[in-house]
């Protein structure tokens, strides 16, 4: 939302009131309050009839400031609250003539209370990260409608990117792009977005978090291109400088403040194949897809029933549809005899011909509007009904309703939608601001749902197929794009939208292999199977038409063959980074400058992702199969050619539908496991260590885990001359080893 026109002028409907000055302030347990008037106080009159600016400033956790901006501070604020961590780090307020430096661990705001001489600067040690000044910090009022707004402007540096922001499918990097925090459903080729997440990060290495989940507003140097403005409507801003020094450290901090992502049971690491939406299909129909699957050795591990497993109409009665399923207790037996996992699809809606819908209205578990009555829709679901998840009893419901297909074999749940949620007259149960329930609704809906798998299944045993998100739903994996075209620019903006997730604090996340809509070529097709099993989660989904590969030739079949039992041998390598991704918040999907800070060339790449520590991956993105990427500096290997490549520049290169590039970092140790057919698996049982590139004195470690995150064996390699030993702890006693990419060197197994 724009203010200005132009540097000079404000808007002709805008009143402005900035702060301009330190007036005062109070210091008291670890607290700042600062007081700053809209003009510069020259005498005791002019403190008559003028606005001021209230400013606390505060720290929840070493290394985090979070400053709070008011106006009125008697206004009422009936939430939603979310859940952000408190700790109770050391803080020191030293004061002086001209300042106050409020300091937390290395990080450190410094006032300015010097006249007419707003401004705080907030630094990492002597660095300067950012900082807000002259007309920055402000209260706008709208004179011909009345709404306020507080606005705040931090400082871009010469040089500086933004990331993150959710789940956006523009472009990468955020500078110059206006961005709203409001959950729509738009498919991936718009600015609408699914997943809203008011936290961005710079390649400085810190990140900003506004600690509302309302409608909040970003111009990101696109009205003041030296700065980013966020504003919100209402009389108070809250949001928190996050210092992590670097932007892996950011995104820890992020997620022990926002909340850790659960680890997702080993098995929904495994392909996933559904029915698609709109398509016809019955028991025999899925089941010849899971017996083809099964003919052509491509090992599956879960079906996804999607929409119309339930009658037309009745969405969501959560009741089979018995006219096309008349025996799903047997079916789903059936399915789990052959191994498989079922998930089906489910959203927070009940249509009006669903039994449900007039048991949830005359027990108040529909949202209403202020009148009482239940706000409907006919758009999606005929007069549909919306749960209202503020109610504990309506929680438990919905679980109880869910409940019945988990004791009737389903496994886990497709948590469609979210994002069409009304606020307009809405009175939800407890009262809160229907605006700011409008994105923060998901993360209820969600969390009903992943509670309940928890419940009945077990931690570690909970996974969701999640479309929409708002901050700190990263607790409730796994996450996937949303509504792709089957095209190679829909799989661009896919991944583009990915790693935008992973500087969201997303640690597992997933895409529709081959699009959603329309139906694919068999090049698209072949390609995006190469990049779906190369991400954290892999499914085949689509709108109209099925996606099983024998449709598309049968080299699609061998293809999807080839890199499922290759990420089915990897588990041993993304269990144990999944674990990571869990314990610190760092995504197993990564973009290239998280993991190379240092690096200028990895801060606009959007092409080209880290799976983990030790993996580059770049996929094919165009008919002819050539990929232009960058190798940062050192040794790499191909893992599929094996090919030695030396880092530091651009390549260009052509592969085949069997290949691309999957490069190996020097001086990796890669868990690679015995099993290429299942993802939950013993990963200790004839466990192989591949080693990359080793210089002379090169050192690499790794770790095994067993199916729950435990780590079962460590691993250490030592480079010596020509010999790279390596000391292991724990295991079995069963190892192979097997040197990439140079001839002539050997490994030695010296301590177990």
């Amino acid at each position: 939302m724009k203010f200005t026109s132009g540097f000079w002028n404000i808007r002709e409907e805008i009143i402005p009131l900035y702060a301009v000055e330190y007036a005062d302030s109070r210091i008291e347990d670890g607290e700042l309050t600062v007081y700053a008037p809209g003009r510069h106080i020259k005498g005791r009159g002019d403190i008559l009839n003028l606005g001021m600016l209230t400013i606390l400033i505060t720290s929840p956790m070493e290394d985090v400031l979070k400053v709070s901006v008011f106006h009125f501070e008697g206004l009422a604020d009936a939430g939603p609250f979310p859940s952000i961590a408190k700790c109770s780090p050391r803080v020191t307020i030293v004061e002086t003539e001209d300042h106050i430096v409020y300091q937390t661990g290395n990080t450190r705001a410094v006032i300015d209370k010097r006249p007419d001489s707003w401004g705080i600067r907030f630094y990492d040690g002597d660095r300067e990260l950012t900082s807000t000044g002259f007309k920055n910090m402000a209260y706008m009022k709208n004179r011909d409608n009345g709404k306020c707004y507080m606005v705040e402007q931090l400082a871009l540096d010469v040089g500086e990117y933004v990331y993150g922001l959710g789940e956006r499918f523009t472009p990468f990097v955020k500078n110059g792009q206006v961005v709203e925090m409001w959950n729509e459903d738009g498919g991936t080729a718009s600015e609408i977005a699914y997943k809203n997440i008011p936290f961005y990060m710079t390649n400085k290495g810190y990140g900003v978090l506004v600690a509302d989940p309302g409608d909040v507003s970003y111009e990101v140097g696109s009205e003041k291109v030296e700065r980013v403005q966020f504003s919100l409507e209402g009389e108070k801003l809250d949001y928190y400088i996050i210092n992590g020094h670097t932007p892996k450290g950011t995104i820890k901090k992020y997620t022990e403040l926002t909340g850790k992502p659960s680890l997702p049971p080993a098995w929904s690491f495994g392909l996933w194949l559904t029915t698609s939406f709109t398509t016809e299909y019955d028991e025999d129909t899925t089941s010849s897809f899971i017996d083809g699957m099964a003919r052509r050795d491509i090992p599956l591990q879960v079906f996804h029933f999607d929409c119309f497993w339930m009658e037309a109409y009745e969405w969501c009665n959560f009741t089979w549809d018995a006219k096309t399923f008349p025996d799903p207790v047997g079916m789903l037996r059936r399915y789990h005899e052959k191994g498989l996992k079922i998930c089906v699809w489910i959203n927070p809606y009940i249509a009006q011909k669903s039994s449900l819908f007039q048991e949830g209205m005359e027990k108040g578990y529909l949202i209403r509007k202020k009148n009482g009555a239940v706000w409907q829709t006919d758009m999606w679901q005929a007069g549909m009904g919306v749960v209202d998840f503020t109610n504990p009893e309506a929680v438990v419901w919905y679980q109880e309703k869910l409940k019945l297909l988990l004791d009737m074999g389903v496994d886990c749940f497709k948590t469609d939608f979210g994002e069409r949620i009304p606020v307009k007259d809405i009175a939800y149960h407890d009262g809160s601001d229907p605006v700011r329930m409008h994105n923060y609704y998901t993360y209820l809906y969600n969390k009903a749902v992943f509670e309940l798998l928890e419940r009945e299944r077990g931690k570690g045993e909970a996974v969701l197929f999640a479309r929409s998100a708002t901050a700190g739903s990263q607790k409730f994996p796994v996450h996937w794009g949303g509504d792709c075209s089957a095209s190679y620019p829909s799989m661009a903006e896919t991944l583009r939208s990915g790693l935008s997730l992973a500087c969201s604090g997303f640690g597992f996340w997933s895409h529709d292999i081959g699009g959603f809509e329309s139906t694919a070529t068999a090049d698209v097709y072949k390609r995006w199977c190469q990049f779906g099993l190369l991400s954290s989660h892999s499914r085949l989904h689509g709108s109209s038409s099925y996606r099983v590969p024998w449709l598309f030739d049968e080299e699609a079949c061998e293809v999807l063959q080839k890199f499922v039992k290759l990420k089915c041998s990897l588990m041993p390598y993304l269990f144990r980074q999944a674990v990571k991704a869990h314990e610190n918040g760092i995504p197993v999907m990564r973009p290239m400058f998280m993991e190379f800070p240092g690096d200028r060339a990895c801060e606009v790449l959007d092409r080209q992702y880290m799976l983990g520590d030790s993996l580059l991956v770049a996929p094919v993105l165009n008919e002819s199969g050539e990929v232009e990427y960058y190798v940062p500096d050192g040794k790499w290997v191909n893992l599929l050619s094996e090919e030695l490549i030396e880092g530091g520049s651009w390549r260009k290169e052509t592969f085949d539908y069997y290949g691309l590039p999957l490069l190996v970092r020097q001086n990796s140790v890669m868990a690679v496991g015995s099993c290429n057919s299942r993802t939950d698996y013993d990963y200790c049982d004839g466990v192989e260590f591949w080693l990359s590139v080793f210089e002379d004195g090169g050192v690499g470690e790794t770790s095994v885990t067993d199916l729950k995150g435990k780590i079962v064996m460590n691993v250490k390699a030592v480079r010596e001359a020509d010999v790279i030993r390596l000391y292991i702890e724990g295991g079995n006693g069963d190892y192979r080893y097997k040197v990439l990419g140079e001839q002539g060197v050997k490994a030695v197994l010296i301590q177990s």
